[in-house]
């Protein structure tokens, strides 16, 4: 392989990384000074995904949140941990205890489940394929679900929440020029349960009366079917991302 060749793979391979996890663009180029290329790479990505749980408080404001404690709020799976995908701001982080712990307590053993924080670092590094997500002041939420025994506390239709839509009436055209994917072939493959509509429009209601929330977006036709009021909760558009399978808000 030529020497051309190699720069533009590994440039490639760089760019992905950073776009995917942020710090993983920086993980690989240091692991190309050394012969164990690869385990490099993990040993050096695991040490910065670490280090940037300490050091993204005093240099972004951003804090993590857990993957892993099995409390009333916790992010959905550790794949938003392992690409450093799970920071917002502090003040973010107060709204969603706050959130988490005003459901549980309306509805015990409840958990609030986070799906896309931000990255750890710089205002304005884009969280693909997010069109926001780029100040820590933005999160999406699971939806929350039961089956014909009641709610499941953490549990999601899909392995990430996010791609299981509530199907419903939707104005918007088929275009491929869009980030507004249906994914029907997978649909089929997702477990068998129902939107819990008392929680989802507990957690709507109390997000759209807080002061420090500034949006919400949720798809017309499921804010219809949850009864759910207030200017704050919102349709975002045509072009962005399906918002039936997940809430987003911002501060």
């Amino acid at each position: 392989m030529n020497r051309f060749v190699k720069i533009v793979l590994h440039g490639s391979l760089i760019v992905f990384l950073t776009l995917l996890t942020q710090i993983g663009g920086l993980a690989w180029m240091v692991a190309l000074f050394s012969r164990w290329r690869t385990l490099t790479f993990f040993a050096v990505y695991i040490c910065l995904s670490v280090s940037a749980i300490w050091l993204a408080p005093s240099i972004s404001g951003r804090v993590a949140l857990s993957c892993f404690a099995d409390e009333t709020l916790k992010v959905q799976s550790w794949l938003y941990c392992g690409l450093n995908r799970n920071y917002v701001s502090r003040e973010l982080k107060a709204v969603l205890d706050d959130l988490a712990a005003e459901t549980s307590e309306a509805f015990p053993e409840t958990q609030t489940l986070v799906l896309d924080g931000s990255f750890p670092f710089l205002d304005g590094f884009p969280l693909l394929p997010h069109l926001s997500h780029d100040d820590g002041d933005k999160a999406d939420l699971a939806l929350y679900y039961m089956d014909g025994s009641g709610y499941l506390p953490g549990a999601t239709r899909s392995p990430i929440g996010y791609f299981a839509f509530e199907q419903g009436p939707t104005d918007c055209p088929q275009n491929i020029l869009t980030l507004r994917w249906d994914f029907e072939l997978l649909q089929p493959w997702w477990r068998d349960l129902k939107l819990e509509p008392a929680r989802s429009r507990f957690v709507l209601n109390w997000l759209a009366s807080n002061a420090r929330v500034g949006k919400i977006f949720l798809e017309p036709h499921l804010k219809s079917r949850l009864g759910t009021t207030g200017s704050k909760i919102r349709f975002q558009g045509c072009r962005a991302a399906r918002h039936d399978d997940h809430i987003h808000f911002q501060l």
